[in-house]
């Protein structure tokens, strides 16, 4: 089977998501860590793409990323995971694949699910219980994003500049987005449509994109319309 073309729009931000193969460990020590940052911002600066957020873990890592071209992002990943795979099975005397298959990601409506997006990001070391603040956890952007420690690798999306006048104010603002927790039916929806390359957006955002790229961004239902009658007649007949 053919694989799905990823969507690409440049200057539309992306939720992006690579795992170690079988879940296994890609960061063991703080060197680890630093050489992946220190390589993505190369990258970025020579694909022309902008990272507002990112958390590394322990086997994945997420990263919010928005390129100015259509290729931007593929070509940061391939050139980022090429050097990291050298280097990490040459540090820890292994061999083979590091990552789980192709990077995963989604485009973002920025105005639906953007700021959305940077939380579930960098609220990933609490939900895995290794943190109880995103505050705690010292390879992610909420250091940068809510506390302004320097990191070069971070570029402010507008929708965040526009929290504040400011860069106290937009801080201030950033902060208190953390005091209610993500609802599990976004943290749903963002899993499934990170996962499976659909959209992530408003109805209006996905009717968008269906017309600018011609083609379907969310899949089809399967069975048929289940709010039909003819849906529920056939449930009936199977269940017999």
């Amino acid at each position: 089977m053919a694989r799905q073309r990823r969507f690409v729009l440049p200057g539309q931000p992306q939720h992006v998501i690579q795992r170690g193969n079988n879940r296994d460990a890609i960061f063991v020590a703080k060197t680890d860590y630093r050489l992946y940052l220190e390589k993505l911002e190369e990258a970025c600066e020579r694909f022309s793409c902008q990272v507002h957020a990112y958390v590394l873990m322990t086997n994945h890592v997420h990263l919010l990323m928005t390129p100015q071209t259509e290729t931007g992002i593929g070509q940061v990943m391939q050139s980022l995971g090429r050097y990291y795979v050298q280097y990490f099975n040459f540090t820890y005397r292994r061999t083979g694949t590091l990552w789980e298959g192709r990077y995963r990601a989604t485009l973002i409506d920025a105005e639906s699910y953007l700021l959305t997006c940077y939380r579930y990001i960098e609220l990933n070391p609490v939900r895995a219980g290794m943190v109880t603040h995103p505050a705690d956890y010292p390879w992610s952007s909420y250091g940068r994003n809510a506390l302004g420690q320097a990191d070069s690798l971070l570029s402010s999306h507008p929708l965040y500049r526009q929290l504040g006048c400011s860069g106290e104010d937009r801080r201030k603002a950033y902060q208190s987005l953390f005091r209610q927790a993500l609802g599990e039916d976004v943290l749903a929806n963002i899993r499934a449509s990170t996962n499976k390359a659909w959209v992530l957006g408003n109805e209006r955002f996905k009717m968008q994109v269906e017309t600018l790229l011609q083609r379907q961004v969310t899949p089809k239902l399967r069975g048929g319309d289940r709010k039909s009658k003819k849906y529920h007649d056939r449930k009936k007949i199977n269940r017999v």
